[in-house]
């Protein structure tokens, strides 16, 4: 782990993988929740933790020194897990089913009984990076990507799963889609999918 400078106000972690990004969230989010530590704003991303609004830095290497972020902490927790009501009709179904060696119905039996996590969020307002996913079930890009996949499109690519909060282009394996709303600026939290929470696919029909 790296901790870097960022302004006259925050701190970068640069971080190994997915876990360790989870553990350091985790430990700090909890640090601002118990007022051990100021922070305006906590953001995850693929590799590094942003911290901002501190108002001393060192106090960042201090807490994970003491505390050691090791493994995440279970998201189911700390809040209800969210369920995606999914229908699994995605032009790419048959094609990740045969990167999987199996059929629709292996797809669709190893997306709904994987308790995903949201990693960070980008992209687009509303897009969540789900983690999850084993390994050997991981999948690369379409080779050319469409320009225009529809709202509410369940998709994967690399060790993601995602819905697509509004159409847009994107170069993603489409296995599905649902009516759920991913972002609404009318509500509070306007985003569904917020980091750390724990997200399921259920499917429907």
């Amino acid at each position: 782990m790296r901790v870097r400078r960022a302004g006259p106000s925050a701190v970068l972690l640069e971080l190994d993988d997915d876990d360790a990004v989870f553990a350091a969230y985790d430990l700090l989010s909890a640090a601002r929740a118990d007022g051990t530590l100021t922070a305006s704003e906590i953001v995850p991303a693929a590799r590094t933790v942003l911290i901002d609004g501190v108002t001393s830095p060192d106090r960042i290497t201090t807490l994970l020194k003491t505390r050691g972020p090791s493994t995440p902490s279970p998201a189911a927790g700390s809040s209800p897990t969210i369920k995606i009501p999914t229908w699994y009709d995605g032009e790419d179904l048959d094609d990740v089913a045969a990167l999987w060696n199996t059929d629709r119905a292996g797809v669709i039996a190893v997306h709904t009984g994987t308790e995903f996590r949201v990693a960070f969020c980008g992209f687009a307002p509303g897009f969540a990076y789900l983690t999850g996913l084993d390994q050997r079930f991981h999948v690369p890009r379409r080779p050319s990507p469409r320009t225009r996949v529809p709202v509410g499109t369940v998709a994967l690519a690399g060790l993601y799963s995602g819905v697509y909060p509004t159409a847009s282009p994107g170069g993603w394996q489409c296995i599905g889609r649902t009516q759920a709303v991913l972002f609404d600026l009318e509500v509070d939290p306007p985003a569904l999918l917020a980091p750390g929470a724990s997200v399921r696919f259920v499917e429907v029909g």
